[in-house]
């Protein structure tokens, strides 16, 4: 079993930054895949970054060049840092885990409760 608990998220005006926070615990972090999604009101949860066990990292075009997530295997703590942000990344964002093999947009196995992050205009 894994334990995913996300905070950072908040109220920003456009342009603004946030860093969000997930921090795991119960399974060897890292050998895991750490993946950000987000769901906005009335759309479907979409991929927004990933960073694999190797540290490679991957993200959706959407927010290429303004997010960055990096991982500390010292703390079992994944990061989103965010740049730029614009009113159409309010969302919830959610934090999740898997084993290290296979596609980093998809089959994750463990979720966080998400963290609210609103963008006003």
């Amino acid at each position: 079993q894994v334990h995913l608990v996300e905070s950072g998220g908040g109220l920003v005006q456009a342009g603004g930054s946030l860093r969000l926070s997930c921090a795991a615990s119960g399974r060897t972090f890292r050998s895991s895949d750490m993946g950000w999604f987000r769901q906005a009101p009335g759309k479907e949860r979409e991929f927004v970054a990933a960073t694999r066990w190797s540290g490679n990292t991957y993200y959706a075009d959407s927010v290429k060049g303004r997010f960055t997530v990096s991982r500390d295997n010292a703390k079992n703590t994944v990061y989103l840092q965010m740049n730029s942000l614009k009113p159409e990344d309010t969302a919830v964002y959610y934090c999740a885990a898997k084993g290290y093999s296979g596609s980093v947009y998809s089959g994750y196995d463990y979720w966080g409760q998400g963290t609210q992050v609103t963008v006003s205009s």
